[in-house]
């Protein structure tokens, strides 16, 4: 089938739209739609009537709003949506029936949705209506936009994002206490905003005694992520911000099965929650966590763990997106401190054969 330049305007559009409800309509898909006036070769190009998108988790879908601020508009009009209309009733009626009842006389579908009350029913019933179906456009960045929601449908896991900050030379920590930051303030502010649209926050034992971290999104975005401590023994201590602040903020610590009970239960006294893994290695044991949160519903967690969690993660092949920042700083081994470490002036920056290249001046004081 032959889409034109207006065909994938208007899909881009729809896709640009459904990145609005990212962080807020989880575990819901985020899905956008567009109407245009006329249908094949009646379609009134660059004539847009109305748009949508799926907001809320709970709320009207995509196509529901675009049809309601399109009203009498959408009727012999073409409806462009990046994911299959759904054809069950959820929280909210079926799609397809808004749309045959709106008198949509074409629709353009960029992927299908796996969900199993939908594959490809959605289709089938706008054909059966005698609508025309056309499916595939922009397919390949339909599928990138809902791959969290499509790996919890199909696999019953979250999306799980590997996140770290290392120097130049490749280390993430000094020798000295009093540091926490590698990065800059900025790419510090773009993982919060990566924090407030996830699920799930998740960290080693080690890192929760280092840093003493709260694991919250600051400012505060559209999701309060469950804040998790991978906890062998249950050695997070009662006095951390994590426990201090768990009847304000929900707090997990996932710990093996030799675990003292008597901890566990004092992490629970003070608000916290405690899941008990099932296999005493912790690289096994994360996937079985994963299970966990999957059947939780929960679609995106982020692990900021060091060196021994995301290498256990990477081991169990379990990591589906990567976020590193590579700070223009070299620690080497002798240095104590951050501010100690001599900085680079970054000079250029390129990817060869996939790697990230950095060439730079050492600052001298």
């Amino acid at each position: 089938m032959a889409f034109d330049a207006f065909d994938s305007t208007a899909m881009l559009r729809a896709l640009e739209l459904a990145r609005r409800g990212e962080g807020r309509v989880e575990p819901n898909p985020m899905v956008g739609a567009v109407i245009a006036a006329g249908s094949g070769e009646a379609k009134a190009d660059g004539h847009v009537v109305a748009e949508g998108w799926h907001a809320a988790f709970g709320g009207p879908h995509a196509e529901a709003v675009a049809l309601a601020a399109a009203g009498e508009a959408a009727r012999g009009g073409t409806l462009y949506v990046t994911l299959e209309p759904c054809c069950h009733q959820g929280k909210t009626p079926p799609c397809t029936a808004a749309i045959i009842e709106a008198g949509i006389r074409r629709v353009v579908v960029a992927a299908r949705d796996p969900f199993p009350a939908v594959n490809g029913g959605g289709l089938e019933a706008l054909t059966a209506a005698g609508i025309t179906v056309e499916t595939g456009l922009h397919e390949r960045e339909s599928v990138r936009l809902t791959a969290a929601f499509r790996k919890l449908v199909t696999e019953g896991r979250p999306w799980v994002i590997a996140k770290w900050a290392m120097s130049l030379d490749g280390r993430v920590a000094t020798g000295s206490r009093d540091d926490r930051w590698i990065s800059s303030e900025a790419s510090r502010t773009l993982v919060h905003d990566l924090r407030a649209r996830v699920d799930a926050i998740a960290v080693g034992i080690g890192t929760a005694l280092a840093d003493d971290p709260l694991l919250t999104p600051r400012p505060a975005g559209a999701r309060e992520p469950l804040r998790i401590v991978l906890d062998s023994r249950a050695r997070l201590p009662l006095e951390s911000r994590l426990v201090q602040s768990a009847r304000e903020t929900p707090l997990l610590v996932a710990v093996g099965p030799d675990a003292p009970a008597e901890r566990c239960r004092a992490i629970e006294e003070a608000g916290g929650a405690i899941w008990h893994g099932p296999d005493a290695d912790p690289a096994i044991r994360v996937e079985s966590l994963l299970a966990e949160l999957g059947s939780r519903r929960l679609t995106n967690v982020l692990f900021e763990g060091g060196p021994a969690v995301l290498g256990s993660l990477f081991e169990r092949g379990v990591v589906d997106e990567v976020w590193a920042f590579i700070a223009p700083k070299i620690i080497g081994g002798d240095i104590p401190a951050l501010p100690d470490a001599p900085p680079i002036d970054i000079e250029h920056i390129d990817h060869p054969g996939g790697d990230i290249f950095v060439r730079g001046l050492v600052r001298k004081s």
